[in-house]
């Protein structure tokens, strides 16, 4: 008894508000053996004379045990313990007087229950299914409550036997949903149906089936919220987002309660936003089907512009210093947002004309806040209905920009708030078309020295303007820009040392920045005015309220001295780099939350690029720092639905539902810092190379790991970049350490080929382990790596073929419209994206291996061969040729044993209306003459004709043939230079030298003029015509080609064209006439050419 009595004590003692207490209280209670707690938690429970917070502390404690510690502590249990606890906790149920210890209690046996439920779903406690029944028939309300919080708790409670009680279940819940007597029990009929249509969302049978349940589910709705309590309509927002296909029946009826609920002034606001959320979501997860119903959504655009209306006045907004975060729980802001999503969400077409004329007129009211909300709409829909507002920006503009002198200073924020964001999501026309209009209202506005707030947005637009600003339309302004930049600087770094004041000082400094970004090295001129200032700030900025400016600061110096350049800015460089080595010394002191660190982490790496070599001495000092940061762990926590009530988002925690109960949280701050830094490391080991060699190991470990770390794209994107560009620095010390090193990579490559989720990131995943099998060349991969990639490539093949047929299943569904289909179309761009980089990754291993691959490779033949029928869409075709390019190239003669599967369908590609698809197959014809061996002959002979045909089309050199066009040129001069017998050189010569030089294609034109000048060399009549006749036309294709860069100075081809000319400069007329037959760019690129070569 004794020993409980203390129990009840640390219970108690863990409520405590005295932090160490409860510290000291929860050792104590975390050494107690499972079993023993087990033990006490149910005595507590059960005890009717003990406290009763003391008791509900204990049921939540036993819930947690059995959530989080189930398989440690509960089979450990003899078969009567476990009985005990089954019988005692539907006895408490029973008999408890107390509801919320009862709900407590009800909580504890549906975790027990979802945790005895075995692999197979058979109910290892059937007497929790007979209590179900028995209860929810009882007289006794409070039993039934309890068999429906359990249900709502644990709506899989039945697992196999489900479709079995099918009816059972639905009558039940239509029964309770009827209670006329009690309200609150068709409240938890309405969640625990809710609750078992979301757990049940992908079955579409028992959807329909319960079809018949949601006008209840709608009534509770409405009842519930009137009584104050929003859970029902918080679970029809879940419907919404993952079932939402269970409303379409009702779907009316849906949208006009939620119009209503949201209309209503007596609801809280938090009731109108959620009721508001429905549609939105909506919007997200049903577009389609939404947009059967424009007439209902049309009236939500008028509450989700009221609702922006929702300000208040404040008089010291405009001289406010510290940018408070945006309340998300006001209506201005949840307004705003939804009408962000339901524009992307159902697209412009159908947004932009219901809400056009609303803006229009709130634009015109004499009531400040209406002109702003009117403003932030817009600012808003951009997104969404982009293409409709494009064609009429002109309008738009120049109605925005009256607003920048508007006489309210909010209006004014507004104005500024629309310009940034039109800047952005319409760049770079925007900035073509209003370049003159824009700059000057903006300069305008940040000249109001009365309103900060106002200036300093103003300040904020103009960097968003700048950051997608083509360079040539900002040099004109570039004068007037940093004059009135300097002048606004120097006052409000006065003004900071009068008054402490700097929110217009940290955006002007990033404007400094943005507009030296663009300039590039037009700033050169301006670089000594603004220098020494800003130098000045980072050396004095260091209290902890300036923390943000001096980093804002750091960042300006970096990207000035990146867009003036090392011979500029190398004066200052060794300053600058003492000033960041301080910070950097003090860095061990800097909160982990200190926004300095993200900015000194990106200065660092831009003067690694601007020093270059030189950087490397100061590794030492910044890696330390930059590897603490790439190193963060971040906070995280898995948590049922009770627990998540008590942790908020504000703290910096985000929450992903996973069902049945459970939420994943995290906690975000550190996370784009992580990010950051792995972005820097992956510059450090791109810039400096073997410079980087000592940090390989470290970074290695550090990165591998993170090819796994799902809370963050950036960084696993980081990761997978930094591996080709790691070895690269390991290559100085030898093949033994950079083996090992491969090796320490190799494994968790192809693992994460094989589990990334997000398809940008595998995308990037395969394109570095290809780069890395080009690298490590043949031996790198063993036999289980080989089975392994096998495996996932094959997978790949296999999904992308399935997608195309849910695609194309899509097409048929009744929701289908054109914008389903626009959604379809960016679906299929993603997955040929992967498809390039499973032919990435087969180009290495066929580059590296060669023909003793094969083998291997005949897992995946068929799937390939697939990807080549005539009636797949060009793009699989194209990819697939270019596997098959491959096989050809690399794994010749052998690759002929595959002819029978590609060679048709290569030869009919070459006339394929599709560009694309003749240039993979017109390179295929090319390396077959160049590589494929004897047996290739008759089929070089057969595409003569194809080739020269698409080359003498009428439209070959259009811009989106001309690609496939010179594969065509190529191929045919590799037929003549390696097939000759296949061919009658001597009559398609002249043409062929016709058709030179080739623009396009880089790597295809070397080749051509490796040809030429063997033909050169070797005096070829045809080419240099009678008495050289020809040479003055040859020097005009070695020109064009010099000029257009096909020739690169360092490689053989150039010196061998600059030898060939060098002969002609010996004979005097010769010389003059070829000479004479140039322009002067082609005089120019000759001259080139010899001073290189």
């Amino acid at each position: 008894m004794a020993e409980q009595q203390q129990f009840y004590l640390l219970l108690g003692n863990l409520m405590s508000p005295d932090n160490n207490v409860r510290k000291q209280s929860e050792e104590t209670y975390d050494a107690i053996p499972g079993s023993t707690k087990i033990t006490f938690l149910l005595q507590a429970i059960r005890d009717a004379s003990a406290a009763e917070d003391v008791r509900q502390m204990a049921a939540v404690l036993l819930r947690r045990l059995l959530s989080s510690a189930f398989e440690e502590v509960y089979p450990g249990l003899t078969i009567d313990v476990q009985m005990a606890i089954k019988t005692e906790l539907l006895a408490s149920i029973q008999m408890d007087s107390s509801s919320s210890i009862r709900k407590k209690v009800c909580d504890v046996a549906a975790e027990l229950a979802r945790n005895l439920l075995d692999d197979d779903g058979n109910n290892q406690w059937p007497e929790i299914l007979k209590f179900l029944f028995e209860s929810v028939n009882s007289q006794n309300v409070a039993l039934r409550e309890a068999a429906l919080h359990i249900f709502w708790n644990f709506p899989g409670i039945f697992g196999n036997q489900q479709q079995h009680y099918m009816e059972v279940i639905k009558r039940m819940l239509v029964q309770c949903m009827q209670d006329q007597e009690n309200p609150q029990i068709r409240t938890l009929a309405a969640r625990a149906t809710a609750s078992f249509i979301l757990s049940n969302e992908s079955n579409t049978a028992l959807l329909k089936h319960f079809s018949d349940l949601l006008p209840g589910i709608l009534q509770a709705v409405n009842e519930s919220c009137y009584q104050g309590d929003d859970a029902v309509l918080k679970s029809l927002v879940e419907i919404a987002d993952t079932a939402p296909k269970y409303l379409r029946p009702n779907l009316e009826a849906t949208l006009q309660l939620c119009l209503k609920l949201c209309a209503d002034t007596n609801l809280t606001n938090m009731q109108r936003q959620l009721a508001l959320e429905v549609i939105v979501t909506l919007s997200e997860t049903a577009a389609a089907m939404l947009r059967k119903h424009t007439a209902i959504v049309a009236q939500s655009v008028p509450q989700m512009l009221s609702m922006m209306v929702d300000l208040e006045e404040d008089e010291d907004w405009a001289l406010a210093d510290e940018l408070e975060d945006d309340d998300f729980d006001s209506n201005a802001v949840a307004g705003e947002s939804a009408l962000d999503r339901i524009a992307c969400g159902l697209g412009g077409k159908i947004v932009l004309p219901m809400i056009k004329q609303h803006i229009m007129q709130m634009l015109q009211n004499s009531d400040w806040r209406y002109r702003h909300a009117g403003l932030m709409a817009l600012s808003a829909i951009g997104e969404g209905c982009h293409q409709q507002m494009e064609t009429i920006l002109n309008e738009i503009v120049s109605f925005v920009l009256l607003f920048c002198q508007d006489p309210h200073p909010r209006v004014r924020y507004a104005a500024c708030n629309a310009i940034g964001q039109m800047a952005t999501d319409f760049a770079p026309t925007f900035q073509k078309k209003f370049h003159d209009k824009v700059i000057s209202a903006l300069l305008q506005t940040m000249e109001d020295q009365s309103n900060p707030r106002v200036q300093a947005h103003a300040a904020a637009a103009l960097i968003n303007f700048t950051e997608d600003c083509p360079k040539a339309l900002l040099i004109p302004y570039l004068d007037n820009l940093v004059q009135h930049l300097h002048v606004i600087m120097v006052a409000k770094l006065q003004e900071l040392i009068q008054k402490g004041t700097k929110l217009v000082l940290e955006q002007v400094v990033t404007s400094i920045a943005s507009v030296a970004d663009t300039a590039e090295e037009k700033f050169v001129p301006y670089y000594d005015l603004f220098m020494p200032s800003l130098k000045h700030i980072v050396e004095n900025a260091v209290q902890k309220e300036l923390r943000l400016l001096r980093g804002k600061t750091i960042e300006c110096i970096s990207l000035i001295g990146l867009a003036v350049g090392k011979e500029k800015f190398i004066p200052d460089a060794s300053a600058v780099m003492q000033l960041l080595l301080k910070t950097q010394t003090d860095f061990n002191d800097l909160e982990d939350d200190d926004p300095q660190i993200s900015y000194m982490i990106s200065a660092w790496a831009r003067m690694c690029k601007i020093l270059g070599k030189e950087f490397q001495q100061y590794l030492p000092v910044v890696m330390g720092p930059l590897m603490k940061t790439a190193s963060i762990k971040p906070e995280v926590a898995l948590l049922d639905t009770q627990d998540m009530e008590n942790m908020s988002e504000d703290d910096g925690w985000e929450f992903v539902n996973l069902g049945d109960q459970q939420s994943f949280g995290i906690k975000t701050a550190g996370l784009e810092e992580k990010a950051t830094a792995c972005q820097m490391l992956v510059c450090y080991a791109k810039e400096l190379k073997e410079g980087f060699v000592e940090y390989t190991e470290q970074v290695v470990k550090l990165m591998v790991p993170l090819l796994k770390f799902y809370f963050h794209d950036g960084v696993r994107v980081a990761a997978a970049e930094s591996m080709p560009l790691l070895l690269e620095c390991a290559r100085v010390r030898g093949p033994e350490y950079l083996t090992q090193m491969w090796h320490f990579m190799c494994d968790a490559l192809i693992k994460a080929i094989g589990t990334e989720p997000d398809s940008d990131v595998l995308s990037e995943i395969m394109h570095s382990f290809a780069k890395c099998i080009e690298l490590m060349g043949d031996g790198c991969l063993n036999n289980e790596h080989f089975e392994e990639l096998g495996g996932i490539l094959k997978g790949k093949l296999e999904e992308h073929f399935k997608n195309q047929e849910l695609r194309q299943a899509k097409r048929q569904d009744e929701d289908y419209d054109e914008q389903v289909e626009e959604t379809l179309q960016d679906e299929d761009e993603n997955d040929v994206y992967i498809l390039t980089k499973v032919s990435d990754i087969l180009h290495a291993v066929f580059s590296s291996y060669k023909e003793k691959i094969l083998p291997w490779f005949e897992q995946l033949l068929q799937l390939i061969v697939n990807l080549i029928c005539p009636h797949r869409p060009w793009a699989d075709r194209q990819w697939g040729l270019c596997i098959f390019d491959d096989v050809i190239e690399h794994c010749s003669p052998s690759s002929f044993k595959y002819a029978e599967y590609f060679l048709r369908p290569m030869i009919q590609s070459l006339c394929d209306t599709s560009p694309e698809v003749r240039q993979a197959a017109a390179y295929g014809i090319g390396v077959m003459a160049q590589f494929g061996g004897e047996n290739y002959r008759p089929f070089c002979t057969e595409a003569i004709p194809l080739l020269i045909s698409v080359i003498q089309a009428a439209d070959s050199r259009a811009k989106e043939n001309v690609n496939a066009t010179e594969n065509c040129i190529s191929a045919v001069g590799k037929i003549m230079r390696y097939r000759p017998e296949c061919i009658n050189v001597n009559e398609v010569l002249p043409h062929w030298v016709s058709w030179l030089p080739l623009n396009e294609d880089k790597e295809e034109a070397v080749h051509t003029f490796n040809y030429l000048c063997d033909l050169i060399e070797s005096n070829n009549p045809v080419v240099l015509g009678p008495d050289n006749t020809n040479l003055p036309k040859i020097f005009v294709i070695i020109a064009e080609g010099v000029a257009n860069e096909s020739i690169k100075s360092d490689d053989d081809c150039s010196k061998r064209l600059a030898n060939v000319i060098r002969q002609v400069q010996v004979s005097g007329g010769l010389w003059t006439q070829c000479v004479s037959a140039l322009n002067e760019i082609h005089q120019k690129a000759i001259q080139d050419l010899l001073n290189a070569a």
